[in-house]
């Protein structure tokens, strides 16, 4: 709760503190903003527009918390066309964006940037794109969901596969997305309702680690932990889909 951040439909940015003093202004050099935001972890803000890239600056203090600048980090270069919008997960290590070319991508950002490291592509995967187009990470960065129009399509971020397809969510455009601080539902709104979602891909994607990590080791009461877990997991999933367990 340090600062706010506010972006305009042109390039500027500007940083606030909480009772209302601009801290400084960023020009994006994007041509428009398209979509800007806080990262979940308080030290980032970035932007996308019509330039095929994610801008990403650090809002740096002081120990004692006083505002020292705004200090450009990484960004994300690899898309064709412009940015939709993007989406961080909880300790921003991870993003992922979503592009007019018909594609998003998931980045490894947990990167030393200050050495000019650049983050690095994960994965590339095929999407619908109509706008109003967002993009959600889950915040444990296991999962992703794409909205295009009305229409919602999930994705795991291990293999970049589609988990979930959601048909004429709203009855008008979806005009955003994202997933609870637990990675537990996907929420969506768009006309005057807002929907929720069981996350079941992110479900699976547990149960795979585990049963990945179950493989690997020979430890008893390790074995038994997982198997434990991985159990529950599956009972989950049972209630989520309504079968008996």
């Amino acid at each position: 709760g340090k600062f706010i951040m506010t972006a305009s439909s042109d390039t500027t940015i500007l940083i606030w503190t909480p009772k209302g003093e601009v801290l400084a202004s960023i020009n994006t050099n994007q041509m428009n903003n398209a979509y800007a935001m806080v990262s979940p972890c308080g030290r980032f803000v970035a932007s996308c527009g019509f330039t095929p890239d994610v801008k990403v600056w650090e809002v740096c203090f002081s120990k004692n918390g006083e505002f020292r600048e705004v200090a450009r980090a990484f960004e994300l270069k690899g898309h064709t066309a412009g940015v939709h919008s993007f989406a961080f997960s909880n300790d921003s290590r991870r993003m992922a964006t979503v592009s007019k070319d018909g594609t998003w991508k998931f980045w490894d950002t947990d990167v030393e940037y200050k050495k000019q490291q650049d983050p690095y592509l994960l994965l590339t995967g095929k999407c619908e794109v109509t706008e109003p187009c967002r993009i959600a990470l889950s915040p444990d960065a296991r999962v992703v969901a794409v909205s295009s129009g009305t229409d919602i399509v999930v994705y795991n971020t291990r293999r970049g596969e589609e988990e979930e397809r959601f048909l004429g969510v709203h009855g008008q455009c979806i005009t955003d997305l994202a997933f609870d601080i637990n990675s537990r539902y996907l929420v969506s709104c768009g006309d005057r309702a807002i929907r929720v979602f069981h996350n079941t891909a992110g479900h699976r994607a547990v149960v795979e680690e585990m049963e990945t990590m179950l493989k690997k080791t020979a430890n008893k009461a390790t074995r038994e932990r997982l198997e434990q877990q991985i159990s529950s997991a599956h009972k989950a999933l049972a209630a989520i889909y309504g079968k008996k367990h």
